[in-house]
């Protein structure tokens, strides 16, 4: 006899205006002119945008750096992979982050307070990867080192903070903690990783039709700077290739992820494609939208990033084995 099928229904209220937060509307109103007047990458060059993250002159504020922090580094394909490490007293496990920026901009420091507070919520050691980024190294390079970060905390997780390991990252370090979880299972045999929490992440670099229709009067990620990042990221590879586009991998045999996105961003559809996959392929999965978050959103204080870290922590602390 046939099954009644199970219903999806998303609530119009995710997507109604009027129920954005009011700081969250002023964050985006103030990101999008922000956006649409500060100096872009590929006109500055990467290394002076770097620089302009770093001394709080970009879209984002300037990174602040946690005292308990410290780098490491392991072997890398190309020299040493620096590695930023967070420790936790008698931490049950390691959460390894991968940093977002369109595989261009960013760095594993900048992130320190947001993974301090996740130690501090989930018990967990954080490491964060200085993956080489494009232009100057475009794919494989990043995904190399992320993979060689991956290789060397699952032999040596008890440097850190001992054999329950969680994998994550935002935006394109969404995408490449995906693509390492692909790598592991495919060039290792393995699948080490408990659970992933990915954020935002892009994970089909041909671009879906929400990215392409986004528009360029957006806060922080339009349509064109997704079309420059994938560009200086790919490089010679064809988008199409489910090495560098992973929602069009084969993704059975993987681990159990959350997948997180604002309503108001531009790879929005790009976390529900690779839900849907996620969860079509026999992994455990779910899904959280946030009513107006913008690309990055969690990276400012508000009502939705309090409510992004709690389910996060909430998550994270749930699989434990």
């Amino acid at each position: 006899m046939p099954t009644d099928p199970h219903r999806i229904k998303l609530p119009q209220s995710l997507f109604d205006p009027g129920s954005v937060d009011p700081v969250v509307q002023r964050q985006a109103k103030a990101l999008t002119e922000i956006t649409n007047t500060a100096p872009h990458w590929t006109q500055t060059g990467a290394p002076e945008a770097r620089k302009a993250r770093i001394e709080g002159r970009s879209a984002l504020p300037a990174p602040v750096y946690a005292d308990q922090a410290e780098w490491r580094e392991c072997a890398g394909p190309a020299g040493p992979v620096r590695l930023r490490y967070i420790p936790h007293d008698n931490a049950r496990g390691t959460y390894l982050h991968i940093h977002g920026g369109g595989w261009v901009l960013g760095g594993a420091d900048h992130q320190d307070l947001a993974l301090v507070a996740l130690s501090r919520a989930t018990g967990l050691a954080c490491l964060s990867v200085e993956y080489r980024m494009a232009p100057e190294h475009p794919f494989p390079a990043g995904p190399d080192d992320c993979l060689a970060a991956a290789r060397h905390l699952i032999d040596q997780a008890g440097l850190y903070g001992g054999d329950h390991l969680y994998i994550g990252g935002e935006s394109a370090g969404a995408h490449l903690a995906a693509v390492t979880l692909l790598r592991l299972r495919d060039k290792d045999g393995i699948s080490p990783f408990l659970a992933a929490n990915l954020v935002y992440g892009a994970y089909d670099l041909r671009m879906t039709p929400g990215a392409r229709a986004y528009g360029q009067d957006k806060p922080i990620l339009r349509t064109s700077d997704i079309e420059n990042f994938v560009a200086a990221f790919a490089g010679d590879t064809d988008p199409a290739d489910p090495a560098i586009s992973p929602v069009l991998a084969d993704l059975s045999g993987l681990c159990p992820a959350i997948f997180s996105v604002g309503t108001n961003d531009a790879l929005y559809e790009d976390t529900m494609a690779m839900w849907a996959r996620w969860s079509a392929s026999g992994n455990p999965a779910e899904l959280a939208l946030y009513t107006g978050g913008y690309h990055a959103f969690n990276a400012a204080p508000s009502p939705l990033t309090d409510a992004f870290n709690a389910r996060v922590y909430k998550y994270l602390n749930e699989l434990t084995d």
